[in-house]
C-alpha cells in the first residue's frame, strides 16, 4: 500500500511571515553589517595588533640584549658553513649580510 500525502501537505509546512525577500545584505536588519565591522576593526583588531607589537618589540629587545652577553660557543661541525666557492662580493668569505656578532665564518667568530 503506498502512502499518500494529505491534501493539505502544503498547509503543514510553516510559513515564514517574517522572513526578508531579497539578498540579506541589503535588505531588513542586516543593513548596517559593515559599520559594524568596520568599528569592530577600529576597536577590537587595531589595539590587538598593536600590543602584539609592543609585545614582540620587548622580547626582541630582551633577546639582543642577552645574546650581547652570552653569544653560543663555536662548534666546527663539518657540515655547516661550507664554502665550495668565494661569493662574488666583498672578501668571499663572508655572505651578502654578514652580521660579526651573529654569524660565525668557518673558522669561528672574528671577534
Amino acid at each position: 500500500m503506498a502512502w499518500r500525502l494529505p491534501r493539505n501537505a502544503l498547509s503543514l509546512t510553516r510559513s515564514y511571515s517574517s522572513a526578508v525577500h531579497g539578498s540579506s545584505a541589503s535588505a531588513g536588519e542586516h543593513s548596517g553589517g559593515s559599520r559594524v565591522w568596520k568599528l569592530m576593526s577600529f576597536t577590537v583588531a587595531v589595539p590587538g595588533v598593536i600590543v602584539c607589537f609592543i609585545n614582540a618589540h620587548i622580547k626582541e629587545k630582551e633577546e639582543q640584549e642577552h645574546l650581547e652577553k652570552h653569544r653560543p660557543e663555536f662548534v666546527p661541525y663539518d657540515h655547516l658553513r661550507l664554502r665550495t666557492k668565494k661569493w662574488p662580493w666583498g672578501d668571499g668569505n663572508h655572505s651578502l649580510f654578514h652580521n660579526p656578532k651573529a654569524n660565525a665564518l668557518p673558522d669561528g667568530y672574528e671577534e
